[in-house]
């Protein structure tokens, strides 16, 4: 049972509205507890929509590698909830294989490329040190430009944010997430 209850409908129109511009069309599922948590503070769910959706859907790094970034970061978090709503929303549509996504959580390296491996090891190093090595700048910096660096370190750093959010609000795991593997 999650801390704070998410809201259930019928929802008050507005916040009816703003539910639904956080979930993509034609989606058949219910708004997400997370965001219906959130939206138990209407003014601070409305600033997190603005820099989660750019990052989702505006974002300069690339599809796959921000779901790499997205899922280690949730794993690390040991944040099941997040973790599993990506895997099972956009870990496929970005070509992530079963195998790989799990290594998000199992730190195996076999399946990755070696540029794969350079963004899994930057976000252990943020995760750990709250810094990336200059090794491993250099590594990220020879794919991407300083935009994308900068998103980068956004990206992870907001995806340990809603892992510490999540587990706080000790929230179950939707329905149709994917389980986070046990190791």
């Amino acid at each position: 049972m999650p801390r704070i209850e998410p809201l259930n409908p019928p929802y008050e129109p507005e916040i009816g509205e703003a539910l639904r511009t956080w979930m993509p069309p034609g989606v058949a599922h219910d708004p997400l507890q997370l965001f219906r948590v959130l939206h138990r503070n209407p003014e601070l769910a409305s600033r997190m929509r603005v820099l989660g959706a750019g990052l989702l859907a505006h974002g300069k790094i690339p599809d796959l590698d921000r779901e790499i970034v997205i899922a280690r970061a949730c794993a690390l978090s040991g944040c099941a909830y997040e973790w599993g709503v990506h895997a099972a929303t956009f870990a496929g549509a970005v070509g992530l294989t079963g195998e790989q996504i799990r290594a998000t959580v199992t730190g195996d390296p076999a399946p990755w490329s070696a540029g794969q491996r350079t963004v899994i090891r930057a976000v252990d190093e943020l995760h750990e040190h709250a810094a990336i090595s200059q090794e491993t700048w250099k590594a990220l910096a020879e794919h991407y430009d300083q935009a994308q660096l900068l998103e980068f370190v956004v990206l992870a750093g907001w995806y340990r944010t809603i892992g510490q959010l999540a587990n706080s609000l000790e929230l179950d795991d939707e329905p149709w997430a994917t389980p986070f593997p046990r190791t």
